[in-house]
C-alpha cells in the first residue's frame, strides 16, 4: 500500500493509462480525484466500485482540457476541499489525424497544444501552489517516445509532448527546493484507443525496432506511474523515463 493516505489527481481516467492508472494506485491506497471530460454513468458506476473494493475515496471531477474556465472551476472543486494533494498525474491527451505537416494548419496544431500541453501546464499552475503550501508533492507529466525520437506521430502530437517534457525540467528546477518533484514518462506504442490510431504500418516499423518487440500494456506504463508518484522515487525528478521495450 505505498500510496495509502496519499490524495491523487488523474487526468484522463476514464479511459486507456489514465484508467488503468486509476485502479493501480486504487489498489495502493490512494483517494482519488478521478477526472474526464464528460459526466458517463458507467464510469461512475465503475469508480463507485474500486472504492468499495479498496477501501478508498474516488470522486469523479469533469472538465474539457480545451476550456480554462472549466479547468479553473474543477481545479478550485478540488483545492476547496481544502485536502493535501500529494500527487498530480498530467494524463490527459489527443492525437489528432494523421498528415503531413505541410496538410496541417496551424489552428489543428493549436488544438492538439491547447490539450497536450497548455491544459497540463494550467492545472500544474492551481495545484503546485497547493504542493507549494504542503512543501511537498509529486508531478507526473505524461509525454511520449515520439517527442525524443520524433516517431512514431506527426508533427503537432511530437511538439506538444517534446514541450512537456522540456516543461517537466523546468519545473522541477523550480520547484524542487520546495519538496516538490516533477517528472515525465515518455512510453513506446501502448495498447490504448490512442495507440490503434497508428497505421499498421507504423506500428510494425515501431514494433520491429524494440527489443522485445511488442506493445506495452497499460498496466506497464500505470506502474512507472505509480513509482514516481510514491516516496520509492523520493530522490528523483526532473527525469523522463522511456516505457518502450527497448527501443533502438
Amino acid at each position: 500500500m505505498i500510496l495509502k493516505d496519499k490524495n491523487a489527481i488523474i487526468t484522463g481516467a476514464n479511459r486507456g493509462i489514465g484508467k488503468k492508472t486509476l485502479e493501480v494506485f486504487a489498489a495502493q491506497g490512494a483517494n482519488i480525484w478521478a477526472c474526464a471530460r464528460k459526466s458517463n454513468e458507467e464510469f461512475e458506476e465503475y469508480i463507485a466500485e474500486l472504492s468499495k473494493t479498496y477501501d478508498v475515496i474516488i470522486e469523479p471531477i469533469y472538465f474539457d482540457l480545451s476550456d480554462d474556465e472549466e479547468i479553473k472551476k474543477a481545479m478550485k472543486q478540488i483545492i476547496d476541499t481544502k485536502k493535501d494533494i500529494h500527487i498530480l498525474v498530467n494524463n490527459a491527451g489527443i492525437v489528432a489525424e494523421s498528415k503531413l505537416f505541410q496538410m496541417t494548419t496551424i489552428e489543428e496544431m493549436k488544438r492538439v497544444f491547447d490539450i497536450n500541453f497548455f491544459a497540463p501546464m494550467l492545472i500544474s499552475q492551481y495545484i503546485s501552489k497547493k504542493m507549494l503550501r504542503q512543501k511537498q508533492g509529486s508531478i507526473i507529466n505524461m509525454s511520449s517516445i515520439a517527442a525524443i525520437d520524433g516517431e512514431p506521430a506527426q508533427l503537432e502530437y511530437v511538439s506538444s509532448k517534446a514541450a512537456l517534457i522540456g516543461a517537466t525540467k523546468k519545473l522541477a528546477i523550480e520547484l524542487g527546493k520546495y519538496g516538490i518533484r516533477v517528472n515525465a514518462v515518455a512510453p513506446g506504442a501502448t495498447d490504448t484507443d490512442m495507440g490503434g490510431k497508428i497505421k499498421q504500418e507504423v506500428l510494425e516499423q515501431t514494433l520491429n525496432k524494440t527489443v522485445m518487440k511488442r506493445m506495452a500494456t497499460t498496466e506497464e506504463i500505470a506502474n512507472t506511474i505509480l513509482f514516481l508518484a510514491s516516496d520509492l522515487s523520493s530522490y528523483i525528478t526532473g527525469q523522463v523515463i522511456r516505457v518502450d521495450g527497448g527501443s533502438n
